[in-house]
């Protein structure tokens, strides 16, 4: 999923919001912890658009080519995306 900065920027003020009223005790201040938060989202963000163009070439490379957006490609597709994310996520 691609975020924009203004999304990313939306969603990381709505996670520190719940942060402080939940019973977590944060470290630091609400900026340094704002900034972090941001930086994880941005982190998410980079690894689903590097496992998106991997799987992209991957499918490309079949020599049956299929239409993007079929059934068959989309379940190839997020089968090929799934794999990739338990690879990075061990």
């Amino acid at each position: 999923m691609i975020l924009s900065d203004d999304k990313i920027n939306h969603l990381s003020h709505i996670i520190l919001k719940d942060l402080k009223n939940s019973p977590v005790a944060l470290q630091g201040d609400e900026i340094s912890v704002l900034r972090e938060i941001k930086r994880l989202i941005a982190a998410e963000v980079h690894i689903d658009k590097e496992v998106d163009v991997i799987v992209r070439n991957k499918l490309a490379a079949y020599t049956r080519k299929m239409a993007e957006g079929t059934p068959e490609w989309t379940n190839q597709y997020n089968r090929f995306f799934e794999e990739e994310m338990r690879k990075r996520r061990r």
